[in-house]
């Protein structure tokens, strides 16, 4: 009985130490953070229960994405894929602006740095696995057919070689290069809003003076400081509303009336995306203090924003980035409201 329990619980930790790279791997798969979270939870309880059949031909890390990528795969055969609304909409004047929401398993959905991204020591792959889970670059992976996409991310993501991949898939190397050219020309033909977007890995000192200046006009609801900080053709989305705006006036327009509720709010930064983020908290008139509102995301392209995404569904997106669901109002803002 110690002999079983020590090994389940040593089996326990070797399938936890790939975790976070098989959520990550999961998560480009499906475009979901949740169901990312669920199908490694799937491939983990899978793993465990045939275990005793492992024989060790392959790496434990390779059966476990044999594993994932069957799972996934199966859990794409209804054939969503999911989107930004840029992929859905054309962009609407901010004069036609309405808010119409669709269903939570239309968007691709946020997903913060820790939970699908390892710490590698060589920097060179910690900037590609940052780069794999852009907001641009996952809804250009959704464009892919499904095995086409499993292919892309395990050669150029995941740097594993044809030959690998190709047992993985149970194909021919043949199959699997021809896949890998036919999803680079697909990604080639598509390019997403966003691909341009350039963040070093840390931040270099431009860019967090931006995020600052950034801060300042948004907490301050200052739309003159707003707009110097905007690129000209800056994009906004609101999942789960499928409207987006292009340019600073739509935006700082949209801010102004629709939006005007989010003045003198608060911005707490989260790595999100393998880009810069905040949990953004607008004032609660009835229990004081400050509730949650989106996640943003942010896309920097030479010394300006050019994408300003905003994910509102606060009650499932602050837990998941552990995130308190309420701010105090701090002392001196107590006594300028008294």
């Amino acid at each position: 009985m110690t002999n079983g329990t020590a090994t389940t619980t040593d089996l326990d930790a070797r399938l936890e130490e790939y975790r976070v790279e098989l959520t990550g791997y999961c998560y480009r798969m499906l475009g979901s953070s949740f169901e990312a979270e669920d199908a490694v939870q799937d491939t983990m309880i899978r793993a465990w229960r045939s275990y005793d059949r492992f024989e060790g031909r392959s790496s434990l890390r390779s059966w476990l994405y044999r594993i994932a990528t069957n799972v996934c795969l199966d859990m794409l055969t209804a054939g969503n894929k999911r989107a930004r609304p840029m992929d859905l909409t054309e962009s609407t004047p901010l004069a036609r602006a309405a808010l119409a929401p669709r269903p939570d398993n239309t968007w691709l959905e946020p997903m913060p740095d820790s939970r699908v991204l390892p710490t590698p020591a060589d920097p060179a792959e910690a900037a590609v696995a940052k780069e794999s889970v852009r907001l641009a670059f996952m809804a250009a992976l959704q464009q892919l057919p499904a095995k086409q996409r499993a292919v892309l991310i395990l050669r150029e993501v995941l740097a594993w070689k044809a030959s690998e991949v190709a047992e993985l898939l149970g194909t021919s190397v043949a199959s699997v290069n021809s896949a890998l050219q036919r999803a680079r020309a697909t990604l080639a033909e598509r390019r997403q809003p966003g691909a341009e977007a350039s963040v070093s890995d840390p931040l270099d000192e431009e860019q967090r003076k931006l995020l600052e200046r950034y801060v300042a006009a948004f907490e301050g609801y200052d739309m003159s400081a707003l707009t110097a900080l905007l690129h000209e053709d800056a994009i906004m989305t609101m999942p789960p509303f499928d409207l987006w705006l292009t340019g600073a006036d739509d935006i700082t327009g949209f801010m102004t009336t629709l939006g005007s509720p989010c003045a003198n709010s608060r911005l707490v930064p989260v790595e999100v995306n393998g880009l810069p983020g905040f949990a953004q908290y607008k004032p609660d008139p009835e229990a004081g203090g400050f509730t949650p509102w989106a996640v943003q995301v942010l896309e920097i392209s030479d010394g300006r924003i050019t994408g300003f995404h905003c994910f509102l569904d606060t009650k499932r997106w602050f837990p998941l980035f552990g995130l308190p669901l309420h701010l105090e109002a701090e002392a001196d803002e107590v006594e300028q409201g008294a």
